[in-house]
């Protein structure tokens, strides 16, 4: 693969809950400004992986980590690292949507708040600004105050998107960020991490290869908790180099 300017390198990763092994020496680029998708079967740790990419497996007891993430020439699994800052930049979009239970504008302003910002001017052009980049603001700017719940579940998943870009992070991890959509809802949020990979690095799971096909510059086919290939998507679809990965893509995974 030619050189490449990486926002995440991952390397030697293998990953333990408890006494069972869920991640077998991981080796794989994160591509900055481009969508790197994770396909495989369920219970392959697709989901593992992708939330050891912002250590979000430590609120899982037992959870024990070998290898590197490198993220802005640093191992986030260092002693030293502080992970509340890595969470910051590196966020994370979960597969069922996900608001506080509170207002949508309050939604937004939470992060900030607790990272200092205090005016109300700063505040409410954050407000604007990450709703805009989940192109929602259209649809709620007179509704800033009502509450979060009455929206549908796809303004929901652009809300959890806004939220999440109202901190200024570097990367966003999304977790099949669509399988609880309708295909009109799907569509946005695939248009919407393509426009976001101008500004941001994006790694997402899918269990929908058509999606991964769609969306991703790269894709990376997991299976019993090892990646067994990894490129540009066009040639993990159209010509993969791993049995495994032919037999998943083609329909014949036994």
């Amino acid at each position: 693969m030619k050189k490449i300017d990486l926002a995440i390198s991952v390397r030697n990763l293998n990953l333990w809950y408890g006494e069972k092994q869920a991640l077998f020496d991981i080796n794989m680029p994160i591509v900055r400004n481009k969508i790197t998708a994770l396909i495989g079967p369920s219970g392959c740790g697709k989901s593992t992986l992708l939330k050891t990419l912002n250590r979000m497996n430590d609120l899982v007891d037992g959870t024990r980590v070998e290898g590197f993430v490198e993220f802005d020439g640093k191992n986030i699994y260092a002693p030293d690292a502080d992970v509340l800052e890595i969470r910051s930049r590196i966020g994370m979009i979960f597969q069922s949507p996900n608001p506080f239970p509170m207002t949508i504008r309050d939604n937004i302003t939470y992060g900030p708040k607790i990272h200092g910002v205090k005016n109300k001017s700063d505040l409410d052009y954050i407000v604007e600004d990450s709703l805009r980049k989940a192109a929602l603001w259209d649809d709620v700017k007179d509704r800033l105050d009502t509450y979060a719940m009455a929206m549908s579940g796809g303004q929901q998943q652009r809300l959890c998107i806004a939220r999440a870009l109202s901190i200024n992070p570097d990367v966003l991890l999304m977790d099949e960020p669509t399988s609880a959509l309708d295909p009109i809802a799907t569509k946005k949020i695939e248009e919407l991490a393509v426009e976001l990979a101008e500004h941001y690095t994006v790694a997402m799971v899918t269990h929908n290869m058509q999606q991964a096909m769609r969306v991703a510059d790269y894709t990376g086919f997991m299976y019993l908790g090892k990646l067994e290939e990894f490129g540009e998507t066009a040639q993990i679809f159209n010509d993969p180099h791993n049995k495994l990965t032919r037999e998943y893509i083609t329909g014949s995974f036994s």
